[in-house]
């Protein structure tokens, strides 16, 4: 039965009065269905309402026509939704069914604390990515310990802070962060930053899959029973699935101690690094060429710490309304500085053991900071133990990577109307789907690209970041009494968004004169030493920040939202 139902009446005889299917749920008096004609299509036998934590009023109705054939509906706003079977599986399996529909009070949990949401990103956090990407500073920057510590430091406290200040709008307002992006940025620059964000989560989800499958790779390798590239993706992607299927709850509960193996894997390598006696802190050096070298290794370390400021609400909103917005803000700095200082500063040792010892250096060179950290832990070190803490390490990425396949179900919808009807399940499914689907061919052909790609992909971050915090301190006076939630799905209401993609297009182009990349260095940046200095995020965010305050003013003026 492929058609639209248009109402539902009491009963075929009188035709043209619609029922409240409510009170059919407890008279037991069920309708019958008309198509979109007026012409009978069958009777209802059945309606049952589906009660749960986060959907609280899924109607279902078994509807047979004249050929006795029985078909289950979800009737939503009288349209049939036929992808609605994989909300009742969710419903059956216990996960979360709830889209990006505001989380109202009664809906939140009372029990849910800051720890909650702290513990969330330190999990993420606390993975070899993290690690990996401190390893940056001395082998690529060729800065020294010190100085690499000190831009670790820094540039992430600039990156996360962002991160923790709109996890309060999630417990205050109770919408996604790409919901809240209409109000922040205008509807339309809103749903521009949800499909960017679709393709940053895809994105991240790749290159972090790339690089755990690399290492699950070398484990073993010497007896010819390694894993092979592509089935150390599904093994990933697949760890992925069975968490974010189940949504918030599960999400919150798996994060909260997934950091317990990779942080004691860390301490492994923390004892053999100091065993190896290859570290060493480096010469200081200064000048154009240093200056430049921080300032790109700086963007990199911004671009991954504030890479979940487009996340951040997302999980908050079933934290208590009146939740201490300083504990709120305050545990979530705490939750995001340790690992991310942890995890980087102690890839930047390792690197600098690899500056030293030319074996740690070979295989570093042949599978990048996955090949150094097997170089630690298991060639005349631990053997078949070091080989385990590889696996464990690999198994980090899923941690890092739930947080990217849970929102980008929420920025999928959040991009166009029709989309929420597809249930957020489908849409997880779809992201891990892509990302095992080019994660494979990409460990083989073009892991390069992918990085390079996502490291340019992340300067939208400071654009989205100084055009939500001009909204809210200049033009919402830094108050939540001047969000009205009720409008979050109507256009007529919401900020158009002209001078947000204004300020999204000029900053691009600030972006595009100050970045340096393998691929294009910006005629700004390449007069900052002999190899250029990253300015891109700083050029970004500063134009976008000004073009956003010189229009929005007329924008609020002439359209009066």
């Amino acid at each position: 039965m492929g058609f639209s139902i248009k109402k539902l009446v009491r009963n075929h005889s009188e035709g043209n009065d619609s029922t409240d299917i409510s009170s059919d749920l407890e008279q037991q008096n069920y309708p019958v269905v008309l198509d979109e004609k007026n012409e009978f299509v069958g009777k209802v036998n059945s309606i049952s309402n589906t009660n749960s934590n986060t959907e609280k009023h899924a109607i279902y109705e078994s509807v047979s026509n004249d050929d006795d054939t029985n078909d289950l509906y979800a009737i939503e706003s009288a349209i049939e939704t036929k992808l609605s079977w994989f909300n009742r599986l969710a419903v059956y399996l216990n996960a979360e069914t709830k889209g990006i529909e505001p989380v109202s009070v009664e809906e939140r949990n009372p029990d849910e604390s800051v720890v909650s949401a702290a513990s969330m990103w330190f999990s993420a956090n606390m993975v070899i990515a993290a690690y990996a990407l401190g390893g940056l500073g001395p082998l690529i920057y060729q800065l020294n310990f010190g100085t690499s510590v000190l831009v670790i430091i820094f540039f992430n406290i600039l990156g996360l802070l962002p991160v923790a200040y709109f996890s309060i709008f999630g417990c205050e307002l109770g919408l996604r962060q790409m919901v809240l992006s209409r109000f922040l940025l205008g509807n339309l620059t809103a749903r521009i930053f949800a499909l960017i964000n679709v393709v940053a989560c895809v994105g991240w989800g790749i290159v972090n899959t790339v690089v755990s499958a690399q290492l699950l790779n070398m484990v073993n390798h010497a007896s010819g029973h390694e894993c092979p590239l592509w089935a150390g993706c599904l093994i990933i992607v697949g760890c992925t699935v069975a968490v974010t299927f189940f949504g918030y709850r599960v999400i919150h509960a798996y994060e909260k101690w997934s950091w317990v193996p990779n942080f004691a894997v860390f301490l492994v390598i923390i004892a053999r690094l100091a065993k190896s006696h290859n570290f060493s802190n480096g010469e200081w050096t200064s000048g154009p060429t240093t200056a430049g070298n921080v300032l790109s290794f700086g963007c990199t370390v911004y671009g991954f710490a504030t890479g979940w400021t487009t996340y951040a609400s997302d999980y908050t909103v079933y934290m208590p309304k009146n939740t201490n917005k300083y504990k709120i803000f305050f545990s979530l700095v705490a939750g995001l500085s340790f690992p991310l200082f942890f995890c980087m500063i102690l890839g930047a040792a390792s690197a600098m053991g690899a500056v030293n010892d030319p074996t740690w250096n070979q295989y570093y060179q042949q599978n990048s900071m996955g090949g150094l950290t097997y170089a630690i832990l298991v060639p005349n070190s631990l053997h078949g133990f070091g080989q385990f803490c590889c696996v464990l390490l690999a198994m980090s990425t899923v941690a890092n990577n739930v947080p990217n396949m849970y929102t980008i179900a929420l920025s999928a919808q959040a991009m166009w109307g029709p989309f929420t009807k597809v249930p957020r399940v489908v849409w997880t499914l779809a992201g891990n789907a892509a990302t095992v689907g080019i994660a494979i061919p990409a460990c083989y052909y073009f892991e390069g690209f992918m990085q390079n790609f996502m490291d340019s992909i992340g300067y939208y971050l400071a654009i989205y970041t100084a055009i939500a915090l001009s909204e809210h301190f200049i033009y919402r006076k830094n108050s939540f009494k001047n969000y009205n939630v009720e409008d979050w799905n109507d256009n007529s209401k919401l900020p158009i968004g002209i001078a947000g993609t204004a300020a999204l297009i000029v900053g691009a182009f600030g972006v595009a004169l100050g970045m340096c990349q393998t691929y294009w260095v910006g005629e700004i940046s390449r007069l900052i030493g002999k190899y250029g200095g990253d300015i891109g995020f700083e050029l970004g965010a500063s134009w976008a920040c000004i073009v956003y305050n010189i229009i929005r003013p007329f924008e609020l003026k002439y359209f009066g939202r």
